[in-house]
């Protein structure tokens, strides 16, 4: 097909994403359960709805101003006496937030209860209720770092799996019978502001460890830090190989690109039986090169070959031509390694290939805007991720928390809730920085998580291999098509 007839192909799929984003939005604030938002009770409205706060909030509680970079680094920590994730916050979560900022621990507990009556699937007041029913008595403290202000969905799942750990442990007695508070700190996914939280954080003689950051730009920025100032961090989200051995208070609970490529060369390799890609990236990501560069390793490794890189970010940027030259240089397959920023250029890149050959995805692709905008155009598309909720239903984190948030979550709650799990278990063992150091580097350490045991590799990767899905036609979250494990 010549790139004249390719065009008016593409600006009718640019035209059909932007009605589907349209509609699509509404439906996702309703309904999905795979990102930042899980089903709620007919009581409660959606976390991501656009109604504004109660005018009732307080100064100190507000939501960060609009130009995250005003904001000074004492209004991104919270212990519950401040509101980092104000939109859709109810009165009453309002109120508690107040309450504990003046110590009023008892109302704040009652507060926080009658919030998560109405919306049960809010991390954030979870987090403020363990630690107000924990007051001012003795308490380990870890932190967490997330984008509460700039990407609040991914926010929201990362702080379900922090919540889970800290409900469970304290609920159970404690860690030899100190409870667990967490105290949120809200980076903005921004490096520079990543590293200065990271400064305060190692500044802080309470916080014992942290689990964060979100993104590999980010984490990598705050890494050296942790590193030279002794306090462990574990990554339940960043990818990059970059992150790998770079020092021994850097970890992670979510494999590292070099296994997510592995397996999916192998795929295109050996299931596939395809031997030319064409590898989609940001060449502005650090996450997206990673993936890249190691998936050309792992194809070429064993006879593979790339035969050509397009930069989703380049100016002037053109699916359909970009696929019709890849399709002229001999490519059999389309590989996304986008990242959140290019995950609409990618999309295009669905819609206009039109399945006329396989796509392969990173796991910035398991997003349920791929089955609501890709639909059929994305049939059959394989994305690797580091856990897939329906590769094992019944397994106990599963069940537990659906139990607690009322809807199933996502490979982001379950990386963070093993992270947290990690560092419990560095407590329970030595209560110190040095002494959970320590412990995660034991040759024999291994703590259940909700994926399986998780154990640390030399370098501070988590040692477990990547899974496959698959989109196919389904009803589970509503859009027409679903993610399955490939081969189930």
């Amino acid at each position: 097909m010549s790139q004249k007839n390719e065009t008016p192909v593409l600006i009718v799929s640019l035209l059909v994403t932007a009605l589907l984003l349209g509609l699509g939005f509404w439906w996702f604030t309703k309904q999905s359960n795979l990102g930042g938002t899980l089903p709620n009770s007919s009581q409660t409205n959606s976390p991501n709805s656009s109604s504004p706060p109660d005018s009732s909030n307080p100064p100190n509680s507000s939501n960060p101003p609009t130009n995250p970079q005003t904001v000074s680094l004492d209004q991104r920590l919270s212990l519950g006496d401040r509101l980092l994730i104000a939109t859709d916050a109810s009165p009453q979560k309002q109120a508690a937030i107040q309450a504990i900022a003046s110590k009023n621990y008892a109302q704040a507990v009652t507060n926080l209860e009658a919030a998560l009556a109405q919306k049960r699937n809010d991390p954030e007041a979870l987090i403020y209720l363990n630690n107000a029913r924990i007051g001012d008595q003795k308490a380990y403290s870890i932190a967490v770092a997330v984008p509460t202000a700039t990407a609040a969905n991914s926010a929201l799942e990362i702080l379900r799996g922090v919540a889970q750990a800290q409900t469970e442990v304290n609920q159970a007695g404690g860690i030899n019978g100190v409870p667990l508070k967490v105290l949120i700190a809200s980076d903005d996914n921004d490096p520079n502001t990543a590293a200065q939280i990271a400064t305060t954080l190692v500044n802080t003689d309470s916080v014992l460890g942290v689990i964060g950051h979100f993104g590999s730009d980010a984490t990598l920025a705050a890494a050296p830090v942790y590193q030279q100032g002794g306090l462990v961090m574990i990554s339940p989200t960043s990818t990059s190989i970059q992150l790998s051995g770079l020092g021994d208070y850097v970890f992670r609970t979510v494999p590292s690109d070099r296994f997510t490529a592995a397996v999916l060369a192998n795929h295109m390799l050996s299931t596939l039986q395809k031997g030319k890609a064409a590898v989609f990236f940001n060449s502005g990501s650090g996450y997206s090169k990673s993936l890249k560069d190691e998936f050309t390793t792992a194809v070429f490794s064993d006879g593979g070959q790339v035969v050509s890189e397009v930069d989703l970010a380049a100016p002037g940027f053109d699916a359909g031509s970009a696929v019709q030259q890849a399709m002229q240089q001999g490519s059999d397959v389309l590989v996304l390694a986008a990242n959140t920023a290019t995950l609409d250029a990618a999309l295009q890149v669905v819609a206009v290939n039109r399945q006329r050959l396989p796509i392969l995805g990173g796991d910035s692709l398991y997003n349920p805007k791929l089955l609501q905008i890709g639909g059929e155009t994305a049939a059959g598309m394989v994305v690797a991720v580091p856990w897939d909720l329906l590769s094992d239903p019944q397994a106990p984190f599963a069940r537990e928390s659906r139990q607690l948030w009322g809807g199933d979550v996502n490979w982001r709650t379950a990386m963070s809730y093993d992270a947290a799990r990690v560092l419990i278990a560095g407590l329970q063992a030595d209560p110190s920085r040095v002494g959970i150091e320590q412990t995660l580097r034991s040759p024999g350490f291994s703590v259940d998580g909700a994926t399986g045991a998780v154990r640390f590799l030399p370098s501070g990767d988590r040692n477990q291999a990547a899974q496959l899905v698959e989109v196919r036609a389904g009803n589970r979250t509503g859009y027409g098509y679903d993610f399955y494990p490939v081969g189930k």
